[in-house]
């Protein structure tokens, strides 16, 4: 009988059936990069095939780690608001994150995030593309640096090319446009006292 071939990338452990349930549960074993040691578990994104929008963070946060979804902590308020301003469902969305298990460092009793590597954004890719495959959306709406350069490259600059919207058909899937907002857009938007959807979040309803 054949040995079995030693799973050692990401891509790896990405299971040739494709669908959310099916990737889900693979990514639950990735062991493509080391990151799963420290983490509690792997956080996977959450939404439905079909949806017309997929938001991409950078990582999951210590609540997403304990709790097993993505943006349920402060950011995932944060967006929850930008989205409310906008008129666009949370659960007319898909949301995910670039990498897939929490980074993170200790500082007394706290665990505070850590930026990944461009090594482990790039282990994490497979996953990505795995989704996207199966959503099939309309719009990606990067979250930040690590989500943008994920998919459109290392050499983007977010703080030029905030809340642009960018043709994504040459990049992969005939995704309509990559809309791309970093951090602190984000937080802007979340403020208290928008009177009208802003329109670098109206764009994604267009």
């Amino acid at each position: 009988m054949a040995a079995r071939k030693q799973e050692t990338s990401p891509a790896d452990f990405v299971p040739k059936n494709l669908t959310l349930a099916s990737l889900q549960k693979a990514a639950g074993r990735c062991r493509g990069c080391d990151l799963y040691l420290r983490a509690t578990q792997t956080v996977f994104g959450k939404g439905s095939v079909g949806a017309r929008i997929v938001l991409i963070g950078e990582q999951p946060g210590d609540k997403e780690d304990l709790e097993g979804e993505p943006f349920v902590g402060p950011a995932g308020k944060l967006l929850n608001r930008a989205l409310e301003d906008a008129g666009i469902a949370r659960t007319d969305a898909y949301v995910t994150n670039a990498v897939k298990h929490f980074k993170w460092e200790a500082r007394g009793k706290r665990r505070i995030h850590e930026k990944p590597t461009a090594t482990e954004i790039a282990a994490c890719r497979p996953w990505l593309d795995a989704e996207l495959k199966v959503v099939r959306p309309r719009v990606v709406v990067c979250l930040g640096a690590s989500a943008a350069q994920s998919l459109l490259g290392r050499d983007l600059k977010v703080t030029q090319r905030r809340g642009e919207r960018i043709d994504g058909r040459s990049v992969a899937l005939s995704i309509e446009a990559w809309i791309v907002f970093d951090r602190a857009s984000v937080i802007d938007i979340a403020r208290p006292g928008w009177g009208h959807p802003p329109s670098r979040i109206r764009v994604i309803r267009e």
